[in-house]
């Protein structure tokens, strides 16, 4: 069953390549939705796939930015399958 998952990434997470990194990773992963850099300087994701698929991708996510999270909020949901792919969103 897939499940949905709503990330905010803080600390210094833009102008480091986090959402283009997001987007190549969740590509090779199938997972869908999408990724954008907040105002107030964090970065939002809203991504849909397998459970297990998606701790993979929140994990490897936190392991290849460690240097620049400060926090995650993490909240998950069932998925809406509103999305076809993964996109960065301006």
């Amino acid at each position: 069953m897939k499940k949905q998952v709503h990330l905010f990434f803080s600390g210094r997470v833009q102008g480091i390549g986090f959402r283009y990194t997001a987007e190549n990773l969740a590509n090779k992963l199938d997972v869908t939705g999408w990724v954008k850099n907040l105002r107030d300087g964090r970065v939002e994701v809203l991504a849909q796939a397998e459970e297990e698929v998606l701790k993979d991708f929140l994990n490897k996510l936190s392991d290849y930015f460690s240097r620049y999270i400060k926090d995650v909020e993490v909240s998950w949901q069932d998925a809406s399958g509103d999305f076809s792919g993964f996109e960065v969103e301006f």
